[in-house]
């Protein structure tokens, strides 16, 4: 999996990739917030049926992720899970993580999702 920062997004990539959003960082040395993505190369035939609904799919998972809607997290990563040629699969996997343990304790009320690094 290839993975950029929005900053460094240039239009030749966005012209030859799919582009998913992963997880926004904040950077306090820096004091700079930075959205992470994945570069998706082209995928299988039988995806590409599906892509528009996938790429939709991933979409509302990461908004609902951060509107902290766990529900609507788990049952979208059942279907998200194995897509894009399986190269999100650690990132799904990863988050589903996240997930589980929100779902357990929810975070505080400043919590937005985005990774706090220093």
């Amino acid at each position: 999996m290839n993975i950029m920062f929005e900053d460094s997004i240039t239009d030749e990539v966005k012209s030859k990739y799919m582009l998913l959003e992963l997880d926004t960082f904040y950077f306090s040395g820096i004091d700079k917030q930075k959205t992470s993505f994945c570069l998706i190369e082209p995928v299988s035939i039988s995806e590409l049926l599906n892509i528009e609904k996938n790429l939709e799919l991933h979409k509302n998972f990461i908004k609902n992720y951060k509107l902290r809607n766990w529900k609507y997290c788990e049952d979208a990563l059942e279907h998200l899970i194995g897509k894009w040629n399986g190269e999100v699969d650690s990132f799904y996997n990863e988050i589903n993580s996240r997930v589980k343990l929100h779902k357990n304790q929810e975070p505080n009320t400043s919590w937005d999702g985005t990774i706090h690094k220093d």
